[in-house]
């Protein structure tokens, strides 16, 4: 069965996925932590969209603009209202992929909007409150980039109340060759190829890789 070495993190997200709380997803790069994170969200049951955000690729000096959106005449070149993430993510999901790499000065600002779940949007003057369940995820140690100083204590806590670690396929070795049979049938069907199976050769140098 797909997945099996991913069972324990699968049953808590499944507990985790009819509430609220905020769930933090640990794991390597290339883990599947949006996958993960998009299946909560479906889990859930929520109304709304499933918002992604990928800091890593976000300029600093347009954080603020893309999380709190901006009003029309905001800044030169504010021709209209922007609807920022915080507000497209209403009944949703917002998932902060490497949650990590958010800088210091917007993680102070991300954390007041946690707490109370309202915001203004740059050059607005009224709160807009927003319903957003958040799911962030990181391949960093985030406890020790407290310690070193580069991430908010108090962020931390409101981000992990509920951790979920993701192994490497290392890890879940029974998972190799299921992925293998079903990326070779999904090839063969997208390329009308007939399908064909392993030998034990190719199945022990997968599994050993």
């Amino acid at each position: 069965v797909v997945g099996e070495g991913l069972r324990a993190s699968l049953e808590q997200a499944l507990r985790v996925g009819i509430t609220d709380a905020p769930v933090l997803i640990l794991g390597e790069t290339g883990v599947g932590k949006e996958i993960m994170a998009r299946n909560i969200h479906q889990i859930s049951l929520r109304s709304g969209p499933f918002v992604v955000v990928h800091p890593a690729s976000m300029p600093e000096s347009l954080f603020e603009s893309e999380f709190f959106g901006y009003e029309r005449g905001a800044f030169t070149g504010a021709i209209r209202q922007k609807i920022g993430l915080f507000e497209l993510a209403d009944q949703g999901t917002l998932f902060i992929d490497e949650v990590g790499d958010i800088p210091p000065a917007i993680q102070t600002k991300l954390l007041r909007v946690l707490q109370e779940q309202r915001f203004i949007r740059v050059g607005g003057t009224r709160e807009i409150y927003s319903s957003f369940r958040l799911i962030t995820a990181t391949n960093k140690n985030l406890w020790q980039e407290v310690q070193e100083g580069r991430f908010r204590e108090d962020l931390l806590y409101r981000i992990s109340v509920v951790p979920l670690m993701l192994p490497p396929l290392r890890e879940r070795r029974q998972d190799i060759i299921p992925l293998v049979q079903n990326f070779m049938e999904h090839f063969c069907r997208r390329y009308n190829q007939l399908p064909f199976a392993l030998n034990q050769e190719e199945t022990a140098v997968l599994r050993s890789y």
